[in-house]
């Protein structure tokens, strides 16, 4: 099946289930959507069990699409712009200290905690998996998802300073758990670890080059918009530099998502500022704000419909059971140690830790490192309990964080 005919496929399923959602269910779009997705899903598998051919189908036309390659190398540069193009610079700079060691420390805690404790537990499952592959499944599912994160954050009505820590750690977390998984990578591959020099050279490479090339793409297409007014020509250059920029990045090596944060951060604040007319701003916001939504939907279709191509086995039920609440104590126990060391500088809104831990989704991202593991006895297996997490995290916390924000900021007072 060619490109056009599964982008039809896909589109079509996403603007129906999206009608559905809106009409009957009424959940959160993206969540409605992965509902039903996950649900059709279901019913095609066990449609399979019973001899029927169209699961084989379903399998056929989701194992066509590279998950990995189209959301880390297509959809994530649009997703990343449109979520930092509405983000203010004045706010990030107030919060700065704190999404920074949440975004550093706050990872490679939860790496380790995850990475140690899952070990023990298939320890005793009888699962005998490594260590340094337990740390790999740590260091994917750690960095929580700026896409899954922006689209609650922005509904929720948390604090100001939460949301825009929570954001913040978000778009900027990516890099270090990048770096972590291929540091552990290189160990699995090469059979040594690294020395903590090339680990600090590669988070430097990666966090200071993202952030210089963002910077430098930015500058050039706000002098490109400065010089112009007509509001199609600059909405082209903002694509432009969400498409070029996240390429440049990822052909210097250095962080592709970090290079499409800041360049988005510059346009949506001096850009927006300083160089675009009233007119020009209105088209730009509804035009990122229209396709923003559409790529969420079809990477939470596609998130639901990746079932049907999971690997299944009866141990792997405890196995993601177990995952989920490691995560989750994993989230809890690197917050709470961050946000106490950190009030002896500065003050948390009330609530914070209970609000950075249930708030901190995965999503997209950690499926698609998951799925880019090379073939090994462990793939399978980490593949299904990171889709368990994202499907948990997803659903309960997702559906429940603003609940769970009104009642934490409520009794801690």
């Amino acid at each position: 099946m060619g490109f056009f005919e599964t982008a039809s496929i896909l589109l079509t399923l996403a603007a129906l289930f999206s009608y559905v959602n809106c009409r009957f269910i009424r959940l959160p779009t993206t969540i409605g959507v992965m509902l039903m997705s996950l649900g059709v899903s279901l019913v095609i598998i066990l449609l399979g069990r019973v001899g029927h051919p169209f699961r084989e189908h379903a399998a056929t036309l989701m194992a066509g699409i590279d998950f990995n390659q189209t959301l880390l190398h297509g959809m994530l540069a649009f997703l990343l712009f449109a979520g930092s193009l509405h983000l203010e610079l004045a706010d990030l700079g107030k919060e700065w200290d704190a999404i920074g060691v949440l975004s550093l420390a706050g990872t490679a805690i939860s790496t380790l905690l995850v990475g140690g404790a899952i070990w023990w537990i298939f320890g005793r499952l009888g699962l005998g998996v490594p260590l340094i592959w337990c740390m790999l499944f740590g260091a994917l599912i750690s960095p929580t998802d700026p896409i899954a994160v922006l689209g609650i954050m922005r509904k929720v009505g948390a604090p100001k300073p939460l949301e825009t820590q929570m954001s913040g750690e978000s778009l900027f977390n990516d890099g270090v758990g990048v770096v972590i998984f291929l540091a552990v990578l290189d160990v699995i591959a090469a059979g040594h670890a690294p020395s903590w020099g090339s680990m600090l050279l590669m988070l430097s490479q990666q966090v200071i080059g993202g952030i210089v090339v963002g910077l430098a793409s930015g500058i050039l297409i706000y002098r490109l918009l400065l010089s112009v007014d007509n509001y199609q020509v600059e909405v082209l250059l903002t694509l432009a530099l969400a498409a070029g920029g996240y390429t440049v990045a990822e052909a210097l090596h250095v962080s592709a998502p970090i290079a499409v944060v800041v360049a988005g951060l510059f346009i949506g604040n001096r850009g927006r500022a300083f160089a675009m007319s009233r007119t020009t701003e209105e088209h730009l916001d509804t035009f990122w704000e229209l396709l923003d939504e559409v790529l969420n939907v079809v990477l939470f279709l596609l998130i639901g419909l990746e079932v049907l191509v999971m690997p299944y086995e009866k141990g792997f039920v405890l196995a993601s059971l177990s995952a989920v609440g490691v995560v989750l104590l994993a989230r809890w126990v690197s917050v709470a140690g961050c946000v106490t060391v950190m009030r002896s500088w500065r003050r948390f809104e009330r609530g914070a830790v209970t609000v950075l831990t249930w708030g901190g989704l995965r999503g997209g991202l950690s499926v698609a490192m998951a799925l880019s593991l090379p073939q090994s006895h462990y793939r399978e297996l980490i593949v299904v309990i990171t889709y368990s997490v994202v499907v948990f995290s997803v659903f309960i916390q997702g559906l429940s964080s603003s609940r769970v924000i009104r009642v934490a900021t409520r009794t801690s007072r």
